[in-house]
């Protein structure tokens, strides 16, 4: 018998049940690991109450990234071998190959073996925010040296991940944050300019950092009314790429802004990426060639053991950290 955590319904952090359950060998394709740590994502928070865009069939397993060693190996996999470390590109599904627990089955194709230079902890907090990042800022707004980028909720794994990810290819990154208090770590972190939404003006503040023409980019997780301000944001041409929806206030489509300055408005998903073999390659590449450079390095806020996994989602939900939340096995 194998632990894991399932809900077995919607809920709180309180529905977080540890069960007991015979975990099935892996079939053609998949790989077993034994699971040494988890990367938390907000994703799994919205899950768990019910506000994701995948529903659970309950009981519901559930987590996106894990690390591990390889514990079993499904038929016509190659490439890896029983006690590999390997860290999980997040899969397409989030229950159907959930990972919250001691052991996960996954498809091979998303198992990476990661620098060797990277202990498990760190290993758990990679694939999620830089597979995002990539999908948005590389593949499609093809953010290139001296565009600017704003990133909002920029202490998050993928706000931070994303800074890094402009700096490493030459464009300018504003971070906006809601007070002061993670203003010093983002200019720390890398943000060339850091925009307190609650003390500033995000749009008076983004023309005057460019000189009136506005940012190329927008990367949010928020939507409600910080959309209509991004877009006002922008230059002409310019790209908001939406990728979550924090907000609990009403998103209004910023009609004007978009057709005055002929923008685009893309939302997204980090199964774009996953979805298409070529792109995954060419996603893992980047990253990897960014953590052997230094340009990429996780940024991880505090380390839970998974018996206190509803200790880790209260954490979350607090949007107290500043990078990844990380759960030891």
């Amino acid at each position: 018998m194998t632990r894991v955590v399932r809900i077995h319904e919607n809920g709180g952090p309180e529905v977080l049940r540890f069960d007991d359950i015979e975990v099935a060998p892996p079939g053609p394709g998949e790989i077993t690991l034994q699971v040494k740590a988890l990367g938390l994502n907000r994703a799994e928070s919205m899950f768990r109450s019910g506000q994701y865009v995948e529903a659970p069939v309950f009981p519901a397993r559930l987590g996106y990234e894990a690390a591990g060693i390889v514990s079993a190996i499904g038929a016509g996999v190659t490439g890896f071998a029983i006690g590999d470390a390997v860290s999980v590109v997040p899969p397409l599904s989030i229950t159907r190959w959930g990972m919250y627990g001691e052991v996960a089955t996954v498809p091979a194709e998303v198992v990476v073996k990661h620098p060797a230079s990277l202990g498990l902890t760190e290993a758990a907090a990679l694939w999620m925010q830089y597979v995002t990042v990539w999908g948005a800022l590389i593949d499609i707004a093809k953010l290139k040296r001296g565009d600017v980028v704003i990133i909002t909720a920029a202490s998050s794994s993928v706000g931070l991940a994303a800074i890094q990810v402009a700096r490493m290819v030459g464009a300018t990154a504003i971070a906006s944050t809601r007070t002061s208090d993670k203003a010093r770590a983002l200019r720390e972190a890398g943000a060339d300019h850091v925009i307190v939404t609650n003390e500033e003006d995000l749009v008076t503040r983004v023309m005057d950092i460019t000189q009136g023409k506005g940012a190329r980019v927008a990367f949010d997780p928020i939507a409600g009314p910080v959309l209509q301000q991004l877009a006002e944001a922008l230059a002409e041409d310019g790209i908001l790429i939406e990728y979550g929806a924090l907000s609990a206030g009403a998103t209004v489509f910023p009609l004007f802004p978009v057709l005055g300055k002929q923008l685009t408005v893309q939302g997204y998903q980090y199964k774009l990426v996953v979805r298409d073999p070529a792109k995954l390659a060419a996603a893992k590449q980047f990253i990897l060639d960014g953590l052997a450079s230094g340009a990429l390095k996780p940024v991880i806020d505090r380390v839970f053991p998974l018996e206190q996994i509803v200790e880790a989602h209260r954490y979350l939900e607090s949007n107290q950290q500043f990078g990844k939340i990380v759960v030891t096995v």
